[in-house]
């Protein structure tokens, strides 16, 4: 039982990722004016630019979307990165 339970928390886990990754997608591709694969290598891009893992620059990026909140080194990389 302990084992479905298990795989059932990483299956929950990996569908809200994959959430959170669209819709950070979503805001670069807004604001870029970029494909998906565009978008897709500027979320790599960032996270290998500034050394945040790549789970947490979708994370970030919704936030700013939401709050206007950003720290300065991702919103420099970022804006680099979509210009």
């Amino acid at each position: 039982m302990e084992e479905l339970q298990d795989a059932n928390a990483q299956l929950y886990e990996a569908i809200r990722s994959h959430a959170v990754v669209d819709q950070a997608m979503g805001v670069v591709l807004a604001i870029g004016q970029l494909t998906p694969e565009q978008g897709w290598a500027v979320l790599k891009d960032v996270s290998q630019q500034t050394n945040i893992k790549l789970r947490h620059v979708p994370e970030l990026v919704i936030e700013w979307a939401r709050t206007g909140a950003l720290c300065t080194d991702i919103r420099s990389e970022l804006e680099r990165q979509v210009a």
